[in-house]
């Protein structure tokens, strides 16, 4: 089906290729793709968007030798196809299949793991400068898209270039910016990419060098102003690069020529190519925002939106959010460029005046809430765990320590699936517990989170609720809204024998696989809901009547709220046997959400086996009383 691109087994084979052939290679790779993302899912518009530019860069470049560092890291399924990984491309984000993302453990041709975005421009710089100390002759080449250049890394990394030998491929699908592609910019950045042109540019420095400085800034300027009102570089010329472009990003008769020409330049490059995602398709090329993310689907029909069988936590977010927003006016959204994925589409087209995008900026998005919420807003920041960790100083410094009411709706918290390591919300309660001022939720189901929400509305101080991807239980959400009594849980099981008891202490959707391994094991089990504040006269009573006690969270052990509970229980001079369950202190994978969490022994089997290891029990037995 292949017969170009089955011929190829690394960069080295693309590039035996005649010039004229690449453009047969571009539509089988495409093709390619688009059967392999229908029947594993992944992300599908954006990496229609980059096969000749994926294919230019491996034809010009002498990659691995030459470093290529990709921003975001979803648009490299082309980079991994051509790298080697074409056959293993059937196990995309599956259990020992290749990453979503570029991963240096993966490949020599992956240089830099990048899954979040904005890092490229940085990491290429550190690599070219190290190949120029260390004195080896590479080129260096950042791609980075224009959602990712809106963040504030990609411009200190930007302002902080100087002479190194490096080229940035600002990669821009922005649909509004289309119509400047065409034959004239095409020339301009051909002429302005080739030798003569950087000669005279640059012999033209130096004669102006040696003029008067009025004369010499007059000249500087003229040049500057002449170019800006041709070419959108001037804002690029201002950090020290030679801008080039915009050109067509798939057309391989000027992307390899003027990739070509760009890599024989000294000094910082910035080519400008325009790309437009689902290029190619054209289901993903009408909704890009629609084939961004897919599962599995038939490429003959496209993908048939289906409503869930239960709404997803996002929905109940999104749904709480309008619902608040109708009642106070003082609400308002804020998501660093994730409305689909944070469940804010309805509010965006229902209170569009309270809609902030702000880019993919979580740090600015957190102060930014802060000032609101100095001024007597009610700010919600609907964000991933993973992102927030971004902003980690300004959820710090300009909210905690100022005491506002800002609200964190915490998505995709605890293991994501086919996303893997890089997007898992691992670490939010270890890193949000230890801040004061701060309340910290963790609902069990769809009602809890909507309650929590909203209970988190009405505090006056910081408050974060966390709620995983996907679908809950199934349990009804209440349209009335109620406060929760804070750092209050509740007992959901009561253990039948009253001796040698283990009660199991749970905390978030945890509850559930809690549940059914206490159905086994006989154990009492307590949906703990405040992970701050903990609700120690709980825990302390449950130690009282029991002789040891299970924490469960789907956050890491290390410093979460399992450890809260331990902390409890120290301070008041309690000495109970306590088991800690949670993620491990190790790297969890891509893969089978289920099977993830059943892999870390967080599914019922693995609660009630991990119950017995600890302490001694066997099935229809009664427990071994744990030494203290």
């Amino acid at each position: 089906m292949y017969p170009l691109l089955e011929s190829i087994d690394s960069p080295a084979d693309l590039r035996t290729l005649e010039r004229a052939q690449l453009p047969a290679l571009a539509r089988e790779l495409r093709a390619f793709l688009l059967r392999a993302v229908a029947q594993t899912g992944g992300h599908l518009s954006s990496n229609l968007g980059t096969v000749e530019l994926t294919i230019a860069l491996h034809y010009v470049f002498a990659t691995p030798e030459d470093r290529i560092v990709w921003d975001v890291g979803h648009q490299t399924y082309a980079h991994k196809v051509l790298t080697g990984r074409r056959e293993a491309m059937a196990r995309l984000r599956q259990s020992e299949g290749p990453s979503g993302f570029p991963r240096r453990s993966e490949s020599p041709y992956d240089t830099f793991g990048t899954a979040h975005s904005s890092t490229s421009i940085s990491a290429a710089l550190g690599m070219a400068t190290a190949a120029r100390l260390m004195g080896e002759d590479r080129h260096v080449v950042a791609v980075i898209g224009d959602g990712a250049m809106s963040a504030g890394m990609a411009f200190e990394a930007m302002n902080n270039v100087q002479a190194e030998n490096l080229t940035v491929i600002l990669n821009d699908n922005e649909m509004s910016i289309s119509e400047p592609v065409g034959a004239l910019n095409n020339y301009l950045a051909r002429i302005l990419s080739g030798r003569l042109y950087n000669t005279v540019r640059k012999g033209g420095k130096e004669v102006l060098a040696r003029l008067p400085p009025p004369v010499h800034d007059l000249a500087r300027r003229w040049e500057e102003h002449t170019k800006g009102m041709l070419l959108p570089g001037t804002l690029f010329e201002e950090f020290g690069f030679n801008y080039i472009g915009p050109i067509d990003g798939h057309d391989l008769d000027v992307l390899v020529p003027t990739l070509a020409n760009v890599r024989d330049l000294a000094g910082p490059q910035l080519l400008h190519v325009i790309t437009k995602k689902g290029y190619g398709y054209p289901p993903a090329e009408a909704d890009p925002i629609l084939y961004h993310g897919v599962g599995k689907f038939d490429p003959a029909v496209g993908i048939v939106a289906k409503p869930p069988a239960r709404p997803a936590y996002t929905q109940v977010f999104g749904d709480w959010l309008c619902d608040m927003a109708a009642r106070d006016d003082r609400v308002v959204g804020i998501t660093p460029a994730m409305r689909e994925g944070s469940g804010l589409v309805r509010f965006s087209r229902e209170f569009p005046q309270r809609y902030f995008d702000v880019g993919i900026a979580e740090q600015h998005a957190v102060t930014f809430a802060a000032g609101l919420a100095c001024e007597g807003m009610r700010p919600v920041v609907a964000i991933y765990s993973t992102f927030l960790q971004r902003a980690y100083d300004q959820v710090i410094h300009d909210v905690v320590l100022q005491n506002l009411p800002v609200v964190f709706a915490i998505d995709r918290a605890g293991i994501v699936g086919a996303d893997g390591a890089t997007h898992i919300g691992a670490y939010d309660l270890t890193y949000l517990r230890c801040l004061p001022n701060t309340t910290v939720m963790a609902p069990a189901d769809e009602n809890e989170c909507r309650q929590m929400l909203y209970t988190a509305c009405t505090l006056d101080t910081p408050a974060a609720v966390r709620y995983p991807r996907g679908t809950g239980p199934g349990v009804a959400v209440e349209a009335q809204m109620r406060a929760l009594p804070v750092g209050r849980g509740e007992v959901r099981r009561t253990a039948a024998r009253r001796a040698q008891r283990v009660a199991i202490l749970a905390f978030g959707p945890m509850l559930h696989p809690a549940l059914a391994a206490a159905d086994e094991l006989d154990a009492t089990v307590a949906n703990m809901r405040f992970v701050k504040p903990l609700d120690v006269e709980l825990v302390l009573r449950l130690s009282r009547e029991h002789d040891a006690l299970v924490t469960v969270e789907e956050n890491v052990v290390a410093g979460g709220a399992g450890s809260g509970v331990a902390e409890a229980l120290a301070a008041a001079g309690v000495a109970v046997p306590v088991l800690h369950l949670g993620l491990p202190d190790r790297v969890v994978d891509h893969g089978d959400p289920a099977v993830l969490l059943a892999r870390v022994g967080l599914d019922a089997a693995g609660i009630a086996a991990a119950v017995r290891a600890r302490f001694g029990a066997r099935p229809g037995q009664p427990w071994a009383k744990p030494a203290a």
